[in-house]
C-alpha cells in the first residue's frame, strides 16, 4: 500500500510539473513571435530585435549567478526551502513579468518590454532550477531521462502551438491595436493570470516535500564534476543554437530565395520546427522507458504515424511526405542510439550539423525543410544533457542544476551574434552560428559526459 501511494503521488507530481513545462515552453516560444513583431513596431534591425532573446535568456544567467553565489555562501536554497516553495515563488515572479507587458505597451517603450521579459526570465530561472531535478528524482534514477523527455514533450507541445496561437493573436486578431505594442497587451495579461492560478494549484496540491535532511556544504562543490562542467557548456550551446534558429526562422523563410513568406505565414512553419521537438521528445520518453520491447517499438512507431496523419489533415499530402522523410531519419537515429542517452545525443547532434550545412549551401524548399527538421533532432538534447550532467552529483544536484540553468545564457548570446552576422553578411549565412554549437554537443555526447573529477581522478 505504501508503494502504491508513493507511485500515485509520483504520478500526480509529474502531471503538475508537466503543466509547468507546457506553460514555459509556450511563453518562451512566444519570443519568436515578439522578435519580428517588435522589429516592425519599433523599426529595429536584426541585432536590436535579438535583444528580446538577450533580455529573456540573460535573466537566466543573472538569476542563476545570484542563486549560485547564495548557495556558496549559505548553502543550497532549494534544499532548504524545498522544491515546492521554489516553484511557487518562480510562478509568482513569472506572473509579474507577463503583467508588466501592460504598462510597457502604455508607455510605448521597447526598453520597458525588455525589462518585463527580464523579470519573466528570472521567474523561469527558479522554475527551471527546481522543476528539472524534481522530475529527475521523483522516480527511479534509471528512468530519469525518460521522465524528463516526457515533461519536455509537453514543453514542446507549448512551443508548437505558441507560434500558431501567438501568430494569429498578435499579427491578426489584435493587429488593430498594434500601435506601440498593443497587440500583446491582452495575451500577456492572460498569461499573468494563468501563472497565478498554477501557483495556487501547486500550493493546494500535495507534492512530495524533497528537502535535503543532511547539512548542505557551502562552496562550489558541484564544479568538481567533469560531466557537469562540460555539460554547462553543452547546455549553453544547445539553448543558443535552438533559440538562434527559432528566432531567425521567420526572417529566413521571408527570403525570396528560400520561400518569400510573410510573417503570419512563416509562423505556421515555425510551429513545425518546435513541433519536431514535441514529437522527438515523446519518442525519446518511450525509447528510454522500461516498457517491454513490443510496447516500446509499437509506441515509437505510433507517434510519428499520428504526427503524419495530423499533418495530412492540416497541410496536405505533399508536406506530410516531406516531413515524413525526416521523421523516418529521426526514428533511425533513436535505434542507432540504442536507447543510451549519450550515444543518442551524439547521433542527433551529428544529424543537426549535417542538416544545417545542407541548409547553408542550398536554397528553396531543400534549405527550408532541412532547417525546420532540426527541431526533431533538438528534441532529446536538453533532457539528455541535463540528466547526464547531474548524474552522480548527490547533495550537489541542486547547485549543479542552477549552474546548468545559468548556461541558458546561450539563448541570450548566440542569437545576438547571429543577428550581427545577419545584418553584416545576410540572414542565410548567419546560420553558421548554430553549426558550431551542435559540433560541441556532438563532442559532449561522445566524450564530455563521462564521469571525471577535475583533478583527473575518475569518480
Amino acid at each position: 500500500m505504501v508503494m502504491k501511494n508513493k507511485q500515485e503521488s509520483d504520478v500526480l507530481s509529474l502531471i503538475v510539473l508537466t503543466s509547468l513545462f507546457f506553460m514555459w515552453g509556450f511563453i518562451t516560444c512566444m519570443n519568436d513571435i515578439l522578435v519580428p513583431y517588435m522589429k516592425n513596431v519599433f523599426q529595429l534591425n536584426h541585432t536590436q530585435a535579438m535583444f528580446i532573446q538577450f533580455s529573456f535568456f540573460g535573466a537566466y544567467f543573472i538569476g542563476s549567478v545570484i542563486y549560485f553565489i547564495v548557495s556558496i555562501k549559505f548553502g543550497d536554497p532549494i534544499n532548504k526551502i524545498g522544491y515546492k516553495n521554489g516553484l511557487i515563488i518562480g510562478l509568482i515572479m513569472s506572473s509579474l513579468g507577463t503583467f508588466l507587458f501592460l504598462p510597457a505597451s502604455w508607455f510605448v517603450s521597447y526598453i520597458f518590454f525588455l525589462f518585463a521579459l527580464f523579470i519573466l526570465g528570472l521567474g523561469f530561472t527558479l522554475l527551471q532550477i527546481a522543476a528539472n531535478p524534481y522530475v529527475a528524482i521523483i522516480g527511479t534514477p534509471e528512468t530519469a531521462s525518460s521522465r524528463l523527455n516526457l515533461s519536455q514533450g509537453f514543453n514542446s507541445l507549448g512551443t508548437t502551438i505558441a507560434p500558431l496561437i501567438g501568430g494569429f493573436l498578435i499579427f491578426k486578431y489584435f493587429a488593430s491595436a498594434s500601435t506601440g505594442g498593443g497587440s500583446v497587451r491582452i495575451p500577456y495579461l492572460v498569461f499573468s493570470v494563468v501563472f497565478l492560478i498554477l501557483a495556487l494549484v501547486i500550493k493546494l496540491v500535495h507534492l512530495p516535500a524533497f528537502v535535503n535532511p543532511h547539512k548542505v556544504p557551502k562552496g562550489a562543490g558541484a564544479l568538481k564534476y567533469g560531466q557537469l562542467v562540460f555539460g554547462i557548456i553543452a547546455i549553453f550551446m544547445y539553448v543558443g543554437g535552438e533559440v538562434s534558429i527559432g528566432s531567425m526562422m521567420i526572417s529566413f523563410l521571408g527570403l525570396k530565395e528560400i520561400a518569400g513568406l510573410k510573417p503570419a505565414e512563416a509562423s505556421v512553419y515555425v510551429a513545425f520546427y518546435w513541433g519536431g521537438l514535441m514529437i522527438g521528445r515523446f519518442i525519446g520518453a518511450i525509447s528510454l522507458s522500461h516498457l517491454s520491447p513490443l510496447k516500446k517499438h509499437s509506441l515509437m512507431f505510433l507517434v510519428p504515424v499520428v504526427a503524419i496523419l495530423v499533418i495530412v489533415f492540416q497541410k496536405g499530402h505533399d508536406i506530410a511526405f516531406i516531413y515524413g522523410i525526416f521523421l523516418v531519419i529521426n526514428l533511425v537515429g533513436f535505434y542507432l542510439g540504442k536507447y543510451l542517452p549519450s550515444r543518442t545525443l551524439f547521433i542527433f547532434a551529428f544529424f543537426a550539423v549535417t542538416l544545417l550545412i545542407i541548409s547553408l549551401i542550398t536554397n528553396g524548399h531543400i534549405s527550408m525543410w532541412c532547417l525546420i527538421a532540426i527541431g526533431l533532432f533538438n528534441s532529446i538534447m536538453w533532457s539528455n544533457i541535463f540528466t547526464l550532467a547531474i548524474d552522480g552529483l548527490g547533495i550537489h544536484t541542486s547547485q549543479g542544476s542552477s549552474l546548468l540553468v545559468m548556461a541558458i545564457l546561450g539563448g541570450a548570446i548566440l542569437p545576438v551574434i547571429q543577428g550581427v552576422l545577419a545584418d553584416g553578411f545576410g540572414v542565410h549565412f548567419s546560420f553558421v552560428v548554430p553549426v558550431l554549437a551542435y559540433f560541441y554537443i556532438a563532442f559532449y555526447g561522445l566524450f564530455g559526459y563521462r564521469h571525471k573529477t577535475l583533478g583527473g581522478q575518475n569518480d
